[in-house]
C-alpha cells in the first residue's frame, strides 16, 4: 500500500491545508458578528493580555513582587530596547504606547498558534497584520508631518544629493518604497511567518498520526521522528512569535525615526 493510497483510505488523516485559515463559523452565524476559531483565539489573547496587565499594574510597589517584576521587565524591554534605542528618550516616550501595544498584541496573538485546542495564531489571517500595518503607516506619516508640516513629503521623495536629471525617477521609487511597500511588507512578513508556522505544525503532527495510527508497524518509528520534529518546531514557533513581535515594533520605530529625522 502506498502512502497516498493509505492517506486516501484513512478518514482521520489531516493534511495541511490553506482552508485552515477559513474555519467554519462557531457562533452567531449569518450575522455581522460571526465568530470563528481564529476570532476566538484573537479574543482570548486580548482578554488574557488585558487581565495580566491590569493585575500586574493595579497595585504597584516600590519593591516589586515576582509577577510585577515580570510585567516591568516586559515594559522595560520595549521601552529601552525599541523606543529609546531607536527614537531617543523624548520621541521614544511619545510613541511608546503604540509600540508597546503592537509588541504585546502581536506576541500574545502569535502564541495562540501553539496552544492546544486553539492551534492557530490570531495573526495568521490578514485582518490583524493589515490593521497593525495601517496603524504603523498612519503613525509614521503623522510623526513626519508633525515634525515638518511643509517638508516631510518633499524630503521623503527628493533626498538631498540626487542629480536633477534623476530626481523625478528617484521620487517615484521613493514614493513606492515609502508609502506603498512599507505597509505591504509589514503585513506580509507577519502574516506569512505565522501561516507557514501553522502549516508546518499541521504537516508534522498529521504525519505522526498517519504513520503511527494509520500505517503502524515499521512506519511507527517514522511517526515518532515526525512527532519529535513537531515538538521541536513548536519550541521554535515560540521564538518566531517573539521575534515577529519584536521585528514589527522595531520596523515601526525605524519608520518613525526616519520620519522625524532632522533633514525633514
Amino acid at each position: 500500500m502506498t502512502l497516498i493510497a493509505a492517506a486516501a483510505e484513512d478518514p482521520t488523516f489531516h493534511p495541511p491545508s490553506i482552508w485552515e485559515f477559513f474555519p467554519p463559523v462557531l457562533l452567531f452565524e449569518g450575522t455581522p458578528f460571526a465568530i470563528t476559531r481564529i476570532n476566538l483565539a484573537q479574543i482570548l489573547a486580548t482578554v488574557v493580555l488585558v487581565v495580566l496587565f491590569l493585575i500586574g499594574t493595579r497595585r504597584l510597589k516600590m519593591v516589586p513582587g515576582r509577577f510585577q517584576s515580570i510585567i516591568e521587565m516586559g515594559f522595560g524591554f520595549v521601552r529601552n530596547n525599541i523606543a529609546h534605542d531607536l527614537l531617543g528618550r523624548k520621541d521614544g516616550d511619545r510613541f511608546l504606547p503604540i509600540l508597546m501595544t503592537m509588541f504585546f498584541m502581536i506576541l500574545f496573538m502569535n502564541i495562540t498558534g501553539i496552544i492546544p485546542g486553539i492551534n492557530i495564531a490570531g495573526t495568521s489571517v490578514i485582518a490583524v497584520p493589515l490593521l497593525l500595518a495601517l496603524v504603523s503607516y498612519v503613525t509614521f506619516i503623522y510623526a513626519g508631518v508633525k515634525k515638518s508640516p511643509k517638508g516631510f513629503v518633499k524630503a521623503s521623495l527628493f533626498p538631498s544629493g540626487i542629480p536633477i536629471a534623476l530626481q523625478w525617477f528617484v521620487a517615484i521609487l521613493e514614493f513606492i518604497s515609502t508609502f506603498i511597500i512599507r505597509p505591504v511588507t509589514l503585513t506580509l512578513r507577519l502574516l506569512m511567518n505565522m501561516m507557514v508556522g501553522h502549516l508546518m505544525l499541521v504537516l508534522l503532527f498529521s504525519a505522526t498520526q498517519f504513520f503511527i495510527f494509520g500505517l503502524g508497524g515499521f512506519w511507527s518509528a517514522l511517526g515518532v521522528a515526525t512527532g519529535a520534529f513537531g515538538l521541536a518546531f513548536t519550541l521554535f514557533e515560540i521564538l518566531v512569535a517573539v521575534l515577529q513581535a519584536y521585528i514589527f515594533a522595531v520596523l515601526t520605530a525605524v519608520y518613525i525615526q526616519l520620519a522625524v529625522a532632522e533633514e525633514h
